[in-house]
Parts: structure tokens; C-alpha cells; sequence
């Protein structure tokens, strides 16, 4: 009995085959009832009790080699099979050539690039929420409560609350960071924002903005104006001037709008332009003391600058768009030209 085991032993050890059908004849051969190992349990009975120790313990080991050596070889052969399948993946394959890359939208392009230029000089990111109370909306913001602004064609007023409105301006959130951080406070505040207006090719009732605040100790003008033309310059080339002309925000004073030499023309004139040779692209100014004091800000002590612009302008610049509904309509044919790279 001993000699039969020692022989199976080495045919388990030496087995090689080629196909998985040989692999089931052989756990028949060796591993079924009527088995090879089978039939050696049976006549173990039969050994004599001085024997028993070394022969049992050569049986499991047979036994256990013959059930490893099959497993092995039925999941090498199933391994095979998967592989041919494609059930198996191959990580170091390259990707495949007809799958059609996505397209990101190009007002996120946009911000994005804004955002990625503000961050070189130290300005981080501000959120908040879009329904907005009428203290941050309005009043912290020095707009008197007969201002234009709060009347009932620009601002939509929250039904269920009528202190309540859908945020018309993202400065909403500076007024928050304000009221809670100590300066120096150096900030922008990119969200979308709504104004009921009539639908057109220039304008919209919801639409995104990026606004900028920076208060510190002997911020001046010459600070701001600065900051934008490296702003322009950044997003729209190094060769872009850019004007400022007085104008009025009840949060800033002085104010003024902020023009960049025509990027079609350079500055020569064109349809885009008006033949002017400017197109005008954010609001800007220094922070009114008052804003300060509503937050609680010592105006004594602290100035700063505020700016604030609106994604699909630039986004129109940027690419030449000359009509804002497209950012809205999820037209794929429009997508389309601005697929990842």
C-alpha cells in the first residue's frame, strides 16, 4: 500500500495537462467515490495498528497534493477563459480610442481660470448661499431701502418670507466673511446669482459672478487698479491695457468700470468694440466706510477695494460668444468645442 501511495504521489507531483476536460478526468481518476485515494482510505482499514501512524499520515498528504494540484490547474484554464472574454483587464493597456471624451462647460472653464489667477497673489475662495436675507443682500451693502435695486423687476423676493431674496449679487458673501473674520481679509466670491430680467442675447435672469474684496491697513487705489490689470492681463494677454471710468456703486466710493483694450482689434476698432477700441468688463472701487462700520470693521483704521465681475462676460470675450443664451441650453453641438483635453 505504502508503494501505491508514494506512486501517486509522484503522478500527482509530475501531472501536466493541456485541456480543462483532462483536468476533470483526473479529480475522477483520483478524487470521486470510486476513486483512486477513495479506494486507498478503504483498505487503510486493513493496516495493521503499528502501521497506522505512518500511513495515515502519507494518505492525507496524498490527498491534500492531489486537491491542490486540481484546483491549481482549474483556475489556470478559467483564468484563460476570462482573459479571451475580456472578463480580465489589463491596466497597463491604453485607453480606448473610440470612447468620446467629455466636454466641460465653458463658464466653468472660465471661473476656474479666474479663480487659479486670484490664487497666485493670495486670494482665497468664498461660498455662500443663494437665498440670501435682505441685511446681507441690501442693507450691509449701503443700499438704501428706495435704491432701484430692491425693487421688484430686478430682485426676486422669497414668497413665504418677504426679508428673503434670491441673492442678486455674490457680495452677499463678503458681508458674511466680514462679519465673522478680522482683517487683513483677502477674498474672492464666485457663484451664480439672480435678477429678474427679460431673456436676451446680453442678458439674463440668472447668471455668475466672481467678486473680489481685499481689506488691510494703507490699501489704496493704486492697489486695485494694480490687481486688475494683472488680472486682464493674465486671462486676456499680456499685451491688454485696461481704463477705468468714474462711475457710482452704493458699497464703493470712489467707483468706477473697468474697460480692456478690444482683444479682436487691439485697441484699433471693431463691431465688438464699437469701434471704440474698449470693452467694458467688471465694477470696481474702494469700500465705503459705512460697508465697514455695518460689518464692524474699524473704517479708521481699515480700507480696502472691492471688484466684481460677471463669468459670461468674460466667457463671451474669452471665446467670442455673442449670445448668452447658448451657456444655458446644453446645445452639445456648442459643448462640443470646449472638450477636455
Amino acid at each position: 500500500m505504502l508503494e501505491k501511495i508514494n506512486n501517486l504521489l509522484l503522478e500527482v507531483e509530475q501531472l501536466a495537462v493541456s485541456t480543462k476536460e483532462q483536468v476533470e478526468e483526473y479529480r475522477i481518476k483520483w478524487l470521486s467515490k470510486k476513486g483512486q485515494i477513495t479506494v486507498l482510505f478503504d483498505e487503510f482499514k486493513t493496516v495493521s495498528p503499528e502501521l497506522k501512524r505512518e500511513m495515515g499520515q502519507k494518505l492525507n498528504e496524498l490527498k491534500v497534493k492531489a486537491q491542490e494540484k486540481i484546483n491549481a490547474l482549474k483556475e489556470k484554464f478559467e483564468a484563460a477563459e476570462d482573459s479571451g472574454k475580456g472578463g480580465a483587464i489589463d491596466l497597463t493597456l491604453p485607453g480606448d480610442p473610440n470612447i468620446l471624451l467629455g466636454s466641460r462647460h465653458p463658464l466653468s472653464i472660465v471661473k476656474n481660470e479666474i479663480i487659479s489667477i486670484f490664487s497666485k497673489i493670495g486670494f482665497t475662495v468664498s461660498e455662500g448661499r443663494e437665498i440670501e436675507d435682505d441685511w446681507h443682500n441690501f442693507t450691509a451693502l449701503n443700499t438704501p431701502e428706495n435704491h432701484p435695486a430692491r425693487d421688484m423687476q430686478d430682485t426676486f423676493y422669497v414668497n413665504i418670507n418677504p426679508e428673503m431674496v434670491l441673492r442678486t449679487q455674490t457680495s452677499s458673501v463678503q458681508v458674511h466673511i466680514m462679519e465673522k473674520q478680522k482683517p487683513p481679509i483677502r477674498t474672492i466670491s464666485p457663484g451664480r446669482v439672480y435678477r429678474n430680467e427679460a431673456i436676451s442675447a446680453r442678458a439674463h435672469c440668472q447668471f455668475h459672478q466672481v467678486e473680489g474684496l481685499y481689506i488691510d491697513t494703507n490699501v489704496s487705489f493704486a492697489d486695485l487698479k494694480q490687481t486688475l490689470l494683472y488680472f486682464a492681463q493674465e486671462m486676456f494677454g499680456a499685451d491688454t491695457k485696461i481704463r477705468l471710468r468714474p462711475s457710482y456703486f452704493p458699497f464703493t466710493e470712489p467707483s468706477a468700470e473697468v474697460d480692456i483694450s478690444c482683444t479682436l482689434c487691439k485697441g484699433k476698432g471693431c463691431n465688438v468694440c464699437k469701434y471704440s477700441g474698449w470693452v467694458e468688463i467688471l465694477g470696481c472701487g474702494m469700500v465705503d466706510p459705512q460697508v465697514l462700520e455695518n460689518c464692524g470693521i474699524d473704517s479708521n483704521k481699515y480700507k480696502g477695494f472691492a471688484f466684481g465681475m460677471g463669468i459670461e462676460r468674460i466667457t463671451m470675450l474669452k471665446y467670442q460668444v455673442k449670445d448668452l443664451r447658448l451657456f444655458f441650453e446644453n446645445d452639445v453641438r456648442f459643448l462640443k468645442q470646449f472638450t477636455s483635453a
